[in-house]
This record gives C-alpha cells, sequence and structure tokens, in this order.
C-alpha cells in the first residue's frame, strides 16, 4: 500500500561547502512546520537512484546551524542520466532518471530539494524537463551561478582565503620572497578578487583578464624599488596559461565536472622566479576552502534559502531555483539558473577599486 504522509525530499551534491547543514535544518525545520516530513536523499542522486535515505526529524537536524559540511553527504560523480554501474567488474553508465523519478512517486515525494551548483542543478533542470517536481537552492564557494547575486558557501571560503594570506604576508615579508597563492573558483574570479582585496595582494590573476608575465614582474620590481622586498599574488585556479591552454590537473571520467583545474599557481611562480631571480614560494588552498564552521552571513543565506524553497514546495510551487536578488530572496525557473557561468565583468566596480590602490591584474 502507497504511503500517502506528505513528503519532500532534498539532497545535497556537487562539491561541498560550508552552509549545507544550515539548508537542510532551515528547509526540514519549515516543512515540519506545515505537516510534512522531509526525507534527505544520501550521496547526492546516488541516494535517490538506489533509494538510500534517512527521515530528518528534530533529532536528526539538531545541533547543524554551525557545522560545515552535509549530514546527508555529497556526490559529484553521480549524474542520474549517466549514472555508474558495475557489471562483470567493470563500470558502464546508464541512464537511471527513469528510475530515481519512480522512487521519488513510490515514496510519495512531492517536492525534491536540490542544493547544489551548475552541474547538480543541471540535473535539477533535466528531471523537470521529464514530469518531476523539483526546486533547485544555489550552492558553491565559487559563486558562479548566474541567476543569484551570492551563492552561500562563497563568503566562508574568501574569509577562509583572507586568512591565509594574512599569515603568508607575515612570512613572505620575513623572508624578502614572492608568496603564490593558488585559490579555488573554477572559471570565474570571484574568490580570488574578494580575497585578494581583503588580504593586501599586490597581484591579482583571474580568467577573465588575460594576463602576461612581463606585468607581474614588473608589479613586483616597482615595489622592490620602493624598498618593497616582498610581493603578495594571488591566483585563481581557472587563470591560463600565458599561451591561453588551461592548466589541468587531472580528468575524471564519470563525474559531473571532468576537468578538474590546477597548477596554475605552480606555473606562476616558476615563471617569476626564472625571470626576476627571486625567491618565490606557491601555496595552493585546495580543499580547505571547502570546509570549517559557515560564516554568520552564510548561515543567514543558507537558512533563508532553505525556508523559501521549504514554502514553495509546500505552496505547490516547483520547476524553480530559489536565489538572492540585492536583499531579497527570489526564484527563476530553472532554466534560467544553470548553463552561463557568472563571471566577473570588466567593468565591475571591484575592478575598478582594486586599481586605483595599485593592484596589478598582470594585463
Amino acid at each position: 500500500m502507497r504511503d500517502l504522509r506528505k513528503r519532500l525530499g532534498i539532497l545535497t551534491g556537487g562539491g561541498d561547502c560550508p552552509g549545507l547543514n544550515a539548508v537542510i535544518r532551515a528547509a526540514t525545520k519549515t516543512a515540519m512546520s506545515h505537516g510534512y516530513e522531509m526525507i534527505g536523499f544520501l550521496d547526492g542522486y546516488t541516494g535517490v537512484v538506489e533509494g538510500r535515505y534517512i527521515r530528518l526529524d528534530p533529532a536528526a537536524i539538531s545541533g547543524l546551524l554551525h557545522r560545515g559540511g552535509t549530514i546527508l553527504g555529497t556526490n559529484n560523480r553521480s549524474n542520474p542520466f549517466y549514472f555508474p554501474i558495475q557489471e562483470n567488474g567493470e563500470t558502464i553508465y546508464r541512464d537511471m532518471s527513469d528510475l530515481a523519478i519512480e522512487r521519488l512517486k513510490e515514496m510519495n515525494i512531492e517536492v525534491l530539494l536540490v542544493v547544489g551548483g551548475d552541474g547538480t542543478l543541471a540535473g535539477a533542470r533535466d528531471f523537470k524537463a521529464k514530469g518531476a517536481r523539483v526546486i533547485g537552492i544555489p550552492k558553491t564557494i565559487d559563486n558562479d551561478l548566474a541567476a543569484t547575486d551570492q551563492t552561500f558557501g562563497f563568503d566562508t571560503a574568501v574569509r577562509t582565503a583572507t586568512d591565509a594570506l594574512d599569515k603568508l604576508h607575515t612570512t613572505a615579508e620575513s623572508h624578502h620572497r614572492v608568496m603564490v597563492l593558488e585559490l579555488m573558483g573554477r572559471y570565474a574570479g570571484w574568490i580570488a578578487l574578494y580575497s585578494g582585496l581583503a588580504g593586501g595582494a599586490d597581484v591579482i590573476l583571474i580568467p577573465e583578464i588575460p594576463w602576461n608575465i612581463e606585468s607581474v614582474l614588473a608589479k613586483i620590481e616597482a615595489r622592490r624599488a620602493e624598498g618593497k622586498p616582498f610581493s603578495i599574488v594571488v591566483v585563481a585556479e581557472g587563470v591560463k596559461s600565458p599561451e591561453g591552454e588551461l592548466v589541468v590537473q587531472r580528468r575524471v571520467e564519470g563525474s559531473v565536472e571532468r576537468v578538474r583545474l590546477g597548477g596554475i599557481g605552480q606555473l606562476v611562480g616558476k615563471l617569476i622566479e626564472e625571470k626576476s631571480g627571486i625567491e618565490t614560494r606557491v601555496t595552493v588552498l585546495g580543499h580547505i576552502q571547502r570546509g570549517g564552521s559557515p560564516s554568520s552571513y552564510d548561515r543567514v543565506l543558507a537558512t533563508r534559502f532553505g525556508v523559501a524553497a521549504a514554502e514553495l514546495a509546500v505552496r505547490g510551487v516547483h520547476g524553480v531555483m530559489v536565489c538572492l536578488r540585492g536583499s531579497d530572496i527570489s526564484h527563476v525557473p530553472l532554466e534560467e539558473a544553470v548553463g552561463k557561468p557568472r563571471t566577473i565583468p570588466r567593468d565591475h566596480q571591484l575592478l575598478a577599486a582594486a586599481r586605483a590602490i595599485g593592484i596589478s591584474f598582470g594585463e
């Protein structure tokens, strides 16, 4: 006999980030206040395909607000339209989206809340096209989703990167070195720009602005001429080489994001040291940017997103993504939310502010 209790579902997909647990908590509390049960699917879309889940009751969501990561687990390889299956000791890929949608129907999930970035939300859009009821919640430290002014996780990542820059300053100054810090961000330079500005970087290299090593060296040499024998260079992972090539760490078959960026920091550091003769050290901050307790801002934004998504679901609205517009929470069709990354416009005010205080973008 089919279970007729009113239910919403929620999953977290893609890379983890601070604030995911705050979303789970807020959405569950809101759903329960309307008499709904919340089902948390484990490890992204994998939990939907394989029928793995937990019931999110008051005990399950207690104490979540300050916790980083996600109690549901996440997965950036669980595309239900290209799902990995083990057969005869080999991995093959099949479209399991029909099975996933059927599971949602069997469990009487009225709306599935999908928390993720571009890849995860693209899956939600495709689910919608097949008739599933879904609502997207934007999550990424990269802040590169076009339909929202900001994603939760970004503020915490910027704070982590800024703290790293503060620490690098003292050792750079002590040893008269150039310190290069490589940061995440995929193909957008938001983390690098914000943290570089906040952390007093001398050079910020971002994917949106082509650079050359001569301009970087000119900035470093100008500082030495001023009696400042050290420099801080921030590099976003999506910055291309001087020849215009992406620097790729590896490729992962079956992942929503097959190309894994990484290594541009080492390239920049090598060029600086070779051409200037100045001792240069490179730090790759990596997944530290994804971890830790969310900032107050991210806790509040994640909570607002979770409440808004659950409220929309209860009202019967679906096929949308909640978003931040100015200071207000709104929503847009899922089709508008994915497929077009939000990069830094060349006329952005922060670029002008950075140039005004002498920061070089390697132009």
